[in-house]
């Protein structure tokens, strides 16, 4: 099957609080689906892209639903098996009053441990147009990096983009570690997308400017600098543009606003669009993630982020 985008990555039960504040004061939660690389490719899906997911399971009630949920969101799950003895990964989510929050993990005896470089297939690559990264699958194991090398080079192989977002996760990994890490991604990205805390993790700057010039000396062709309420701003083609904020109605939760910024402004660069319109939709896309509480309950269609942008009138149906 022709793929527009495939992403290689974990997936956990997520476990949200029925209420706000502290988690040690919550008594219920609502079981979602998360992860990095999973809620990515929810977007692109949301946004009408063919999308495949690379990831293993665990051969219980909770890899069993991950699997059923994500294939009724149209993404292909061809490459993710259900394997024994590794309990699907579960974490549970704390949202403060402001829609911040923090994230407490339990993914030990992960299954993606018996995901291997040599799982990679030829031919899943062979028919896509982008692979997509992040610094989160690397970060749980030190093994993900190999694999995650052997995507690029069966991306790099098949002519595939590369779009990457460092996405640098601390309670997994030291900024030593990350930075080592993730450093050997860069020379192979077209794509950048990246918070200015991240990136000056990776190439020692604050200043957006310098950012786009390092990366662009890297080659990376497109450049999207994400800055939450602020805009975004990026460089393509020898162009700097800043984009103003999308406001949002109404902050809920900050959590999957990056991967939905994602996916919109790769959406846009495999419609060919200009730079400009590329951030405005990844902008509005995040500035409508925020208002829904879900890591990706708030991702939208296609429909619904035009109809945001003023380019599509709303039929009550």
């Amino acid at each position: 099957m022709l793929k527009d985008v495939i992403t290689i990555g974990d997936a956990m039960i997520t476990f949200n609080p029925s209420k706000n504040g502290p988690m040690r004061f919550v008594n219920s939660f609502q079981r979602n689906v998360g992860g990095a690389e999973l809620n990515f490719a929810i977007g692109c899906a949301r946004l009408g892209l063919q999308t495949g997911w690379i990831s293993r399971l665990g051969n219980d009630e909770f890899g069993r639903y991950i699997q059923h949920f994500v294939r009724g969101e149209g993404i292909d799950t061809s490459e993710v098996k259900l394997v024994d003895g590794y309990p699907t990964s579960i974490n549970f989510r704390e949202v403060l009053e402001d829609g911040t929050g923090r994230t407490f993990y339990y993914r030990n005896n992960s299954p993606t441990l018996t995901l291997t470089p040599e799982s990679l297939t030829d031919s899943y690559f062979q028919d896509a147009k982008l692979l997509h990264i992040t610094g989160v699958f690397p970060a749980i194991d030190k093994k993900n990096m190999d694999i995650i090398l052997k995507g690029i080079d069966l991306a790099k192989k098949h002519g595939l983009r590369i779009s990457f977002d460092p996405n640098i996760r601390l309670k997994l990994w030291s900024k030593e570690e990350a930075k080592e890490a993730l450093l050997k991604f860069l020379p192979f990205v077209d794509i950048l997308l990246t918070g200015v805390d991240e990136a000056e993790l990776l190439l020692g700057t604050s200043d957006e400017k310098t950012i786009i010039e390092k990366s662009v000396n890297l080659g990376i062709s497109y450049v999207a600098i994400k800055r939450g309420g602020e805009g975004s701003i990026g460089y393509h083609n020898g162009r700097i543009i800043e984009a103003p904020p999308v406001v949002a109605k109404k902050v809920v939760d900050t959590v999957g606003a990056g991967d939905g910024f994602d996916a919109g402004f790769v959406y846009g660069v495999l419609q060919n669009w200009t730079l400009e319109r590329s951030l405005h939709f990844a902008n509005t896309i995040g500035s409508m993630v925020v208002s829904v509480s879900g890591d990706n309950e708030g991702l939208p269609f296609l429909d619904d982020v035009l109809i945001r942008m003023g380019e599509k009138d709303f039929i009550e149906r």
